[in-house]
């Protein structure tokens, strides 16, 4: 009796590795494949004939664990057929309903559960959580069955072929191993995270970052909001322009009509040279957007259209925000500050977990600067709207508000907006 159990369990074993072996090939990172093929020693060589071609490293494992639950059928039906004989009185009622009709179906759903468990469903999310590790951990021993089954494997992958060509019109098994965008971002997101947090990210890594996430960013993620615009109405004296562009240090500001829902353009500063008489003789066209529109869509429009700043408008029509190429190129590459730029933002770290921030920094910012992990939701962008987002108004000054385990202080606060917070992370209850 022991020798079977032995087969059974090896059966089991032979079948978990098989399926888990399976499930990690499939849900492993392709870029720490990628990183492990460049390696030197045993380890890389296998890893690259292993993913030379997907298709048959996949039919192998089929294979072995077709196989190993061919060999445990067999031998656990015989294990399960004396153990009902051993439950019951030979001329019983029990064992005539097990040993008669009812035994294939007792047998099949006894062996299908200890399958289910024991060879699938734990071995597989095991192998799908740690997948990276196991699969390299393994690789080798999956090499040597790589091997062993070849010759089936190819028979099986040469009649998968055939039928797809003749049936289907497919040109067959040609699928090679690639990473994803997807995997390309986890990646470097989980390199990112393993980073200290006072080292500093290689700026290569965070454009690079950057650069993955840009496909995905709205315009009202970027763009300067409503109320930070600076605009003059079309009526105002070129000399009064002037002198709102030698204080701000602006190049160009936008132009409205009776309200700023209604821009109408804007003025450069170098079109102040021509002395002219009105704002509207040198006024110059700008480019109108939707706040819902992909910045990558919106520069290609500026740039086909030698346009440099665009108007974010809202669902209503009304001016959201303001755009430029600089801001988007920002997103790249970071912040670029010139001689005119004012930082007006504050930010700072009194104690291990008690910083003074303004309410306009960008939750994304914060999280990536200080390691916070404040909620992200589409439903607001900066820290001033997580918290109005959070408790439904504007706070009062000097109020405090606890969201999960931040407990905020509003230290400014005017009539529309929050202005300035001092935050506390406090531990959980």
């Amino acid at each position: 009796m022991e020798t079977p159990i032995l087969i059974i369990v090896l059966s089991l074993l032979f079948s978990a590795f098989f399926s888990g072996m399976e499930i990690a090939f499939i849900s492993a990172n392709k870029i720490h494949i990628e990183i492990e093929k460049k390696q030197e020693g045993l380890l890389a060589k296998v890893l690259t004939r292993l993913t030379k071609k997907p298709s048959k490293f996949i039919a192998t494992m089929l294979i072995g664990n077709n196989i190993a639950l061919v060999i445990y059928g067999l031998f656990m039906g015989d294990l399960l057929m004396a153990w009902f004989q051993g439950m019951a009185p030979v001329n019983s009622e029990f064992l005539n309903l097990f040993l008669g009709d009812f035994s294939l179906v007792t047998q099949t759903v006894i062996s299908t559960l200890i399958i289910l468990f024991t060879a699938e469903f734990l071995p597989k999310v095991l192998f799908q959580i740690y997948s990276n590790t196991l699969l390299k951990f393994l690789a080798i021993p999956a090499y040597l069955f790589y091997i062993v089954f070849s010759v089936i494997s190819e028979f099986v992958i040469w009649v998968s072929d055939f039928i797809l060509k003749a049936f289907f019109k497919t040109d067959g098994d040609e699928v090679q191993l690639a990473f994803s965008k997807i995997e390309l971002g986890d990646y470097i997101t989980e390199q990112m995270e393993a980073v200290e947090e006072e080292d500093e990210v290689d700026s290569e890594i965070q454009i690079f970052q950057n650069a993955l996430e840009f496909a995905a960013v709205k315009a009202r993620e970027v763009m300067v909001p409503r109320t930070e615009i600076m605009a003059v109405e079309l009526h105002e004296t070129p000399k009064n322009l002037a002198k709102l562009f030698t204080e701000t240090g602006y190049s160009k500001i936008l132009v409205y009509k009776d309200t700023i829902d209604n821009i109408i353009g804007y003025v450069h500063s170098y079109e102040l040279f021509k002395k002219p008489k009105t704002i509207k003789s040198i006024l110059l066209p700008v480019e109108f957007v939707p706040e819902t529109m992909l910045i990558q869509d919106i520069l290609n429009v500026l740039t086909k259209k030698r346009k440099s700043i665009s108007v974010v408008l809202d669902e209503y029509g009304g001016t959201s925000g303001i755009m430029t190429v600089e801001d988007i190129v920002e997103e790249l590459f970071g912040e670029i500050e010139d001689e005119h730029d004012t930082t007006d933002l504050i930010e700072e770290q009194l104690e291990d977990n008690t910083y003074t921030f303004s309410a306009r920094l960008e939750v994304d910012y914060l999280n990536e600067m200080y390691k916070l992990e404040l909620p992200k939701s589409e439903e607001y962008e900066t820290l001033g709207g997580f918290i109005v987002s959070e408790t439904g108004e504007i706070p009062e000054q000097n109020s405090e508000i606890q969201i999960q385990n931040f407990l905020f202080k509003i230290v400014e606060v005017s009539n529309t907006k929050i202005d300035l917070v001092s935050m506390q992370i406090v531990d959980k209850e």
